[in-house]
């Protein structure tokens, strides 16, 4: 049985009753970065201060004990995504990275004038900017796969823009402001039977979902560990060993390659180290192994399971008012919505001012005013550490909506 009352006392932020403007704090901004458990912070500082070496460099045994960390949390989040083997798993500093890596070192190498990159209209700014410069700088053309009137992307959407000049798909998993999970898995195996490689951005899909990129038969799939109970700066960029073997390096120095001499004859490093050049993040990467056997000990299957009971309940609190627009009413991320005639930003300092933390703004979906028909959403996500105490909390400020301006004066 999930107790999440139980999980709140592993999160120092929660058990020590953090406040904001003197009310105790309600974090619904999970999306943007999650609160860090007792566990991970404690492996972080393990390594600071205990066995702080540099890695794949020693020979000595203290830096011997960093390098079995490291690749210790390597295996650690293969078997979190279940990748066939772990040296298809590059540290990144996060999706950003992950994503302008294969754009840069995948993309700019494959692609001809005329190709096609499919994306949607929902991509985060990391999905999208890439790839306008690598069109730009090959001649390939940006194609937009149609979001239907639920705001899903569905397979047969994708199907009828997909040409034979189709090229590369790259899609978010889980939308940041939709919040609309993408069927992935079968867009990978129809992508496939027209050799059309599939980039997946799990930013949002994987630290909520039970993810397996085997199963998916995605050929990339970035993700950020703040995201996921982890430290800022680190993240994951999963590749097919194949297609890594044919991805150039975007960065090159010391890690990355066996040897080179004075005529600039570089031998490169195996799989993943060639694309890890220069010293790593190296509590970074402890402390996302750490989170990601945080999760796997909860089980994936009970934070899905607890983030749809909450998300179900706060949609439900949500209908009982009449001076809200909620978005995304049936997706399974997090909940755009606006109080109706205030500007999101000036919700969200009225959410403050009660000790409430949200996300206002574009989200850095800045092209999804195209379907929303507005530019700007206040955004309420959820994580293991929700209750409904928080949501009640969120809805009486809602019922405040009228009130914005007294955020500026209280």
């Amino acid at each position: 049985m999930y107790d999440v009352y139980k999980v709140r006392e592993d999160f120092p932020m929660l058990k020590n009753k953090v406040k904001m403007h003197g009310a105790p704090l309600v974090y619904l901004d999970s999306n943007a970065t999650t609160l860090k458990p007792q566990c991970v912070i404690d492996a972080v500082v393990d390594y600071l201060s205990n066995y702080s070496a540099n890695a794949e460099r020693g020979d000595y045994d203290l830096s011997h004990d960093v390098d079995m960390h490291f690749e210790g949390a390597r295996e650690t989040l293969r078997q979190f995504i279940n990748a066939k083997e772990k040296d298809e798993l590059i540290f990144t500093s996060g999706s950003t990275d992950g994503l302008n890596m294969v754009a840069y070192g995948y993309g700019l190498t494959h692609l001809k004038a005329g190709d096609e990159i499919l994306l949607s209209y929902a991509e985060h700014a990391s999905n999208t900017l890439p790839w306008f410069d690598v069109a730009k700088q090959t001649g390939a053309i940006i194609k937009y796969i149609p979001i239907d009137e639920t705001g899903h992307i569905t397979l047969d959407a994708v199907k009828a823009t997909v040409t034979e000049h189709t090229k590369i798909i790259s899609l978010a998993i889980m939308t940041n402001v939709l919040g609309f999970e993408v069927p992935i898995g079968e867009i990978a195996h129809y992508a496939h039977t027209k050799g059309i490689v599939v980039v997946a951005d799990g930013a949002q899909s994987v630290p909520h979902m039970v993810t397996d990129v085997q199963k998916d038969d995605v050929d990339f799939l970035a993700f950020s560990g703040h995201k996921m109970l982890g430290p800022t700066g680190i993240g994951v960029l999963y590749g097919k060993r194949a297609l890594l073997e044919e991805m150039h390096p975007v960065r090159s120095g010391g890690g990355s390659n066996a040897r080179y001499n004075k005529e600039g004859e570089v031998t490169l490093k195996e799989i993943p180290y060639r694309f890890e050049a220069g010293t790593p993040n190296i509590e970074g990467a402890v402390g996302l192994g750490a989170a990601a056997k945080y999760l796997m000990n909860l089980g994936m299957e009970n934070v899905v399971a607890h983030e749809e009971a909450m998300r179900k309940y706060a949609i439900e609190r949500l209908e009982e008012l009449d001076n809200v627009d909620v978005y995304n009413k049936d997706a399974e991320g997090a909940i755009a919505m606006n109080i109706k005639d205030v500007f999101s930003q000036d919700a969200a300092s009225l959410f403050n001012t009660y000790g409430i933390a949200v996300r206002a703004g574009e989200h850095c979906a800045k092209i999804l005013d195209n379907y929303l028909g507005v530019n700007s959403t206040v955004r309420a996500s959820f994580y293991v550490y929700t209750t409904k105490e928080d949501i009640d909390a969120f809805i009486e400020v809602c019922k405040k909506g009228d009130d914005f301006l007294d955020a500026f004066f209280r």
